[in-house]
């Protein structure tokens, strides 16, 4: 009688598995084996264990990371046994299917309307020159260092210093997955500006509304910034066409008014306050930038007045969330492209925004105009 020979599989190939499935693509922030990225596993005879990756495009920035993950993961595997990892590139079918699963069940128009469960907050200020950007970098640092999964988009156009404060090195772009692209990450930090696509550091923007409402409205559609439990938007200065788009976008963002204490600019933050909230925003905190600052000897330092942000929180009804004041690590981490709750997290400057950015996102959220998915009969 002749017997069967019964082929066992080899128990590594599911133990690689296994690991290679801890592996998360840098960009996307999902496991390279729910992104189709895993390709053949074989053992051959006599031979080192083959494994195939394939990378979502060519020029993937993320390479070399992904590369050195994946040998992690198949060495914490299979131990000192010997393999090989194969390096390529996802077909053009492959690459498609992923880009729609990406995009799933998105909203033609873009992701963040009304019944998205991303907290969108605005970060405005009446005049340029206030720290708005400074604050809006921090902000989004001290939430993402607080495990949160934080995006920003830096709408201030013609102003725009986002990648520079968050440390990202001139010419980074997004990375073209199909028809959407993937956000730059720093300090754990999803940002996407229009510094990106300029060809040069030499290139000025200038561009009248209809040009400025399409690039935010690409920014929001088209850019994967995945599911975000924050998406802060640092907005020019003032009450112009930017801030007229956002409130047609996004309608019901929330926003936060940056003013100094001077009692002239309190004044003009509070008009950009204003026009938000009659385009259907809801301003929900004001942070006082360059606020009194105490010196070694425990003298107080009051270079711009006192007193303004108390006054826009007083005539918006909500919190002052934060008194900055001068600081020169805030200044100087900007420079170098660290936020100060990151490099100098004891920092005066650094509590009070950390304690602003906690302040934004365990606010309660309200459910009314919400759909909740439910149906009469469930």
């Amino acid at each position: 009688m002749r017997r069967l020979k019964i082929t066992v599989p080899d128990p590594r190939i599911q133990r690689i598995r296994e690991e290679l499935a801890t592996v998360i693509d840098p960009e996307l922030r999902r496991p390279i084996t729910e992104l189709d990225m895993v390709g053949d596993i074989s053992i051959p005879q006599d031979a080192p264990v083959q494994v195939e990756i394939n990378l979502t495009i060519a020029s993937c920035p993320r390479a070399d990371d992904i590369e050195n993950d994946t040998r992690a993961a198949i060495q914490r595997a299979i131990g000192e046994d010997p393999f090989e990892v194969i390096v390529g590139v996802m077909s053009r079918e492959k690459r498609r299917a992923l880009t729609e699963r990406l995009r799933g069940s998105r909203p033609k128009e873009h992701p963040f309307g009304k019944n998205s469960l991303t907290r969108v907050i605005a970060v405005t200020s009446g005049k340029g020159g206030v720290g708005k950007s400074t604050v809006t970098a921090n902000l989004a640092a001290a939430m993402a260092a607080d495990g949160l999964d934080v995006g920003v988009i830096d709408a201030d156009v013609f102003g725009f210093s986002i990648p520079g404060l968050l440390g990202m090195a001139p010419g980074t772009q997004p990375t073209q997955v199909g028809e959407l692209m993937l956000p730059p990450v720093a300090h754990e930090v999803k940002a996407v500006s229009i510094g990106m696509f300029l060809q040069s550091p030499d290139e000025v923007v200038a561009w009248r509304g209809p040009m400025l409402h399409r690039t935010l409205e690409q920014f929001l559609k088209d850019v994967f910034f995945g599911d975000l439990d924050v998406l802060l938007l640092d907005l020019p200065p003032g009450t112009g066409d930017v801030a007229l788009s956002l409130g047609q976008l996004l309608p019901h963002s929330e926003v936060v008014v940056v003013t100094t204490p001077q009692p002239a600019a309190a004044d003009v933050a509070w008009r950009s306050g204003a026009v938000a909230q009659k385009t259907g925003q809801r301003v929900v905190g004001v942070i006082e930038t360059m606020s009194p600052a105490i010196g070694p000897d425990g003298t107080e330092f009051a270079f711009f007045g006192a007193g303004g942000g108390e006054e826009v929180a007083r005539r918006f009804a909500v919190p002052l969330l934060a008194k900055v004041p001068l600081s020169m690590p805030l200044r100087a981490d900007g420079d170098a492209g660290t936020p100060v709750v990151l490099a100098h997290p004891e920092d005066p400057a650094a509590i009070a925004l950390r304690e602003a950015a906690r302040g934004l996102y365990q606010r309660p959220r309200g459910l009314a105009g919400r759909s909740l998915g439910l149906s009469p009969n469930e």
